[in-house]
């Protein structure tokens, strides 16, 4: 038997023979899309970026990367946690363009809510306290009338704006998914050609709210008109269920279609594709969108009455200690300066709600996109290209299927210069 079997040393040669050269490490080619992928501490050696934390159990950080956050979110399906904080870091991340539009926009329907009520309330009761008594209740019931019907703009108003507010936060929140910080000019652009989208769902839904409320309120008016005691009943027992029935069906529907906003404006669909694709990302997603929505809206609620109530005590107590006498005109002074205050700590919760309510349904809208249809691999993709300074990428949001799909998602100048820019390629891209 030989003993020379062909086994080489690691690096050596069999005896008489010269060494064979290694071969150099060929060096990983760039894929054809134009980007270059993350460097995984495994092909690179151990990371020096900042931000970096290698494994646990791992001296050089081998084998295991964390996802990428370039900005607002990591890129992976978010947990409940992540979910809910990042719909408040929202505002803390860009305030500007987030709560100066809301707080705008909102005090613009406080505005126009107390104008419209207040002047039709003092012509209708100013016209009630000079009739006659003959013609006093006639008069009463058409002023209530006239208010109730008043106040039925500002709050078509109110939806009209919640619903463009939904859409713009939705901008925002997309855009710092990967790490861009807009301008007020930036994201009014990028909503450029999609606010009619916008008001036209949302006329839609005050319009089919408001015709269900008529006719229900009607059918009511006729059994308690024309019904008797019966009728009187009657109309009690089917306000109660048409009211429980109604807002269950309105949960519902409001939650499987409350991504519309994202869609019409990250996705530039029409309105009935829009309609189509927000019941179809919700499918198995129901529970978990409604609770989350519900939650967010719970603690801005509770924190506003929280600070709403205590200063409202205290102005309240400081009116009668100034006035112990109880003179009309200074108590008249005083409960306007309480209303104003309380009203303006209502205007800011109310900004800092609409814009949080906002963030999450955009969050759950590309949280949902990412467990369904991988977009937190196109994503990275995108962050991967811009880090080597490729401007033509596509709009990662726009579906591949679309007629749109190829459309440039452009240079972040174009909508006004990002706050923090995107960290460069020599950097690591762990945050």
């Amino acid at each position: 038997m030989t003993e020379n079997n062909g086994w080489l040393p690691p690096g050596g040669s069999a005896a008489g023979q010269s060494p064979t050269p290694a071969t150099p490490p060929v060096p990983p080619q760039p894929p054809a899309g134009g980007y270059t992928p993350f460097a995984s501490p495994a092909s690179t050696g151990p990371a020096t970026g900042p931000g970096y934390n290698p494994p646990i159990g791992s001296a050089t950080g081998g084998g295991w990367t964390p996802p990428p956050k370039p900005g607002l979110i990591p890129l992976r399906p978010l947990g409940f946690g992540t979910l809910l904080g990042a719909s408040f870091q929202v505002i803390r991340r860009n305030p500007r363009p987030t709560f100066g539009i809301a707080l705008l926009l909102n005090g613009l329907v406080t505005v126009l809510f107390v104008g419209v009520i207040g002047g039709v309330a003092a012509l209708a009761f100013g016209r009630l306290s000079n009739a006659s008594q003959q013609n006093t209740d006639d008069i009463a019931a058409g002023s209530v009338a006239a208010v109730a019907l008043a106040s039925l703009i500002p709050i078509a108003l109110s939806v009209l704006v919640g619903a463009v507010l939904q859409g713009i936060i939705s901008l925002e929140v997309s855009r710092g998914t990967i790490g861009e910080k807009l301008t007020v000019r930036g994201l009014w652009r990028l909503a450029k050609g999609r606010i009619g989208a916008l008001i036209g769902w949302s006329a839609l839904v005050t319009g089919a709210v408001l015709v269900i409320v008529v006719l229900l309120a009607t059918a009511i008016g006729l059994l308690v008109a024309f019904g008797g005691s019966a009728g009187v009943a009657i109309a009690v027992l089917i306000g109660i269920c048409a009211g429980l029935g109604a807002a269950v069906l309105w949960f519902w529907i409001a939650t499987k279609l409350s991504l519309i906003p994202s869609v019409l404006m990250l996705e530039r669909t029409t309105l009935r594709e829009a309609v189509a694709r927000s019941w179809s990302l919700t499918r198995g997603y129901f529970w978990k969108t409604l609770g989350t929505q519900l939650l967010v809206n719970v603690i801005v609620q509770t924190a506003a009455q929280i600070v709403t109530f205590p200063v409202s005590l205290v102005l309240g107590f400081g009116a009668a200690l100034l006035d112990p006498n109880g003179d009309a005109a200074a108590g008249v002074a005083f409960l306007v300066i309480i209303y104003i205050v309380t009203g303006i700590i209502s205007l800011v919760f109310a900004a800092l709600a609409s814009v949080t309510a906002s963030s999450v349904t955009a969050l759950i809208y590309i949280d949902i996109r990412m467990r369904k249809e991988g977009l937190d691999l196109e994503l990275t993709r995108f962050v991967e290209a811009r880090q080597v300074g490729d401007v033509g990428v596509g709009n990662p949001y726009l579906p591949h299927d679309g007629p749109a799909a190829s459309t440039v998602y452009g240079p972040p100048s174009a909508y006004g210069p990002p706050s923090t820019p995107l960290p460069p390629s020599t950097e690591s891209p762990w945050a």
